[in-house]
């Protein structure tokens, strides 16, 4: 048998390191199927997503629900990479005694869109976003994500007081025109890295408080495309927070689920 010795210190914190790190990254896989799999099926719809229950979930008590749309690179049928960015958040054990609630990722499919926007890229990549107006049907996604927020009303654990919508970059804009189908709905929203249609916050705007996030520096979703929202939404009477990270690029919600107050403004608000 042959054994392996480092012949220092530095090959044995290199080695030490490694095994941290798998130990880090196995105990977060770990944690994150602390998610339940779930697939919405109706139809022609179909929708997985990921759902967290409260610690000593009581199925005849009603609970906030809160629904988090991901970015286009997560998009697909895995029912596993939407839970890459925001997911930890409400795993921490401090969030789950404070604010216990019903956490839903659903994971839309990779030939589809959150909101109705067309995108067009010029010949150096640059992205040019087209809202659609605020009409039409909506998307594949969007239409199986309508399906799957009724099925959860009628489970009977939901608490319609408290139900709350956030997203990133293409989950950002599927939360601005989510907002517009079911302007009646949420309690509150945070898009971050979005954007949408100025037309359409007339419907939700004095309904529904948004705290809007963005990096200035963001090479994807230009930051314009967020005040642009929120410039209509303070026009129309809604009541709207906004933050602009400073030389922070597309990434802006690794600041944004930083946000110590994040969290106690969103369960602050009540339909």
């Amino acid at each position: 048998m042959v054994s392996y010795r480092p012949k220092n210190k530095m090959k044995k914190m290199i080695i030490f390191s490694l095994l941290s790190l798998f130990a880090l990254r196995a105990g977060i896989a770990q944690d994150l199927e602390m998610y339940e799999r779930k697939l919405y099926v109706s139809k022609a719809d179909s929708l997985p997503y990921r759902i967290l229950y409260p610690e000593n979930f009581n199925p005849a008590q009603k609970y906030p629900l809160v629904i988090i749309l991901h970015g286009a690179g997560e998009r697909g049928n895995n029912n596993e990479s939407q839970l890459v960015y925001g997911a930890k958040l409400f795993l921490e054990p401090e969030n789950r005694q404070q604010y216990p609630a019903i956490v839903v990722f659903p994971q839309c499919p990779q030939d589809s869109y959150w909101s109705n926007v067309n995108i067009v890229r010029d010949e150096t990549g640059k992205r040019t976003f087209n809202y659609l107006q605020a009409v039409g049907e909506p998307t594949k996604a969007m239409h199986a994500l309508l399906g799957l927020l009724k099925e959860l009303e009628k489970s009977g654990a939901i608490d319609k007081k408290h139900l709350y919508i956030g997203g990133l970059s293409m989950g950002g804009m599927g939360t601005f025109e989510l907002l517009r189908r079911q302007p009646k709905k949420f309690a509150a929203a945070f898009p971050i890295c979005g954007g949408g249609h100025p037309d359409g916050v007339k419907k939700y705007a004095k309904r529904v408080p948004l705290w809007v996030f963005h990096g200035e520096e963001d090479g994807v979703v230009p930051v314009e495309k967020s005040k642009i929202m929120v410039e209509a939404i303070q026009k129309a009477g809604g009541k709207v927070k906004s933050t602009i990270y400073p030389s922070v690029n597309h990434n802006s919600w690794d600041y944004a689920f930083k946000e110590p107050e994040l969290l106690p403004w969103l369960f602050s608000n009540k339909k």
